[in-house]
């Protein structure tokens, strides 16, 4: 589980699109020259207002994890599916993400053998703070069917 906003802190716009497309013109923004070399990617993006886009299959990696373990394993992209919410880590997250993102969990949950859901900050601990503070847990796993 991921936050992502481009520009930081404004919702909205393609950025995020062009950026997990290899698509984003570093020049268009300020905050963008940093992200000139960076490839990146996630399997899904879910939008301020619920709608959810995938960039990725399922079945193959996606490039969102970065450095990462979980439960013993190295290289979370190897065996995960990278779920991105439009967001930062303080700002409150919409109900309509939500609701999607329980209705796109209990969707994976039937297709795969999922066994945990872990925040960004979790895998790659000190080096990412993703979903944040404003992430709430407990309203997820109850709307994902996992409490």
């Amino acid at each position: 589980m991921h936050n992502i906003s481009l520009p930081p802190g404004r919702f909205g716009g393609n950025a995020i699109i062009e950026l997990f497309t290899n698509r984003l013109d570093p020049g268009s923004h300020p905050d963008f020259g940093a992200l000139a070399a960076i490839r990146v990617s996630a399997h899904f993006l879910i939008r301020r207002d619920g709608s959810l886009l995938q960039f990725v299959p399922c079945a193959l990696r996606a490039w969102h994890a970065g450095a990462s373990s979980w439960q013993g394993r190295e290289r979370c992209n190897d065996f995960s599916v990278g779920v991105e919410l439009e967001g930062t880590d303080r700002l409150p997250y919409a109900d309509a993400q939500y609701a999607m993102l329980g209705r796109l969990t209990r969707a994976l949950r039937r297709r795969y053998p999922i066994s945990d859901v872990a925040g960004h900050d979790q895998v790659a601990p000190g080096r990412k703070t993703d979903p944040g503070e404003a992430f709430d847990w407990a309203r997820f796993r109850r709307l994902a069917a996992l409490a």
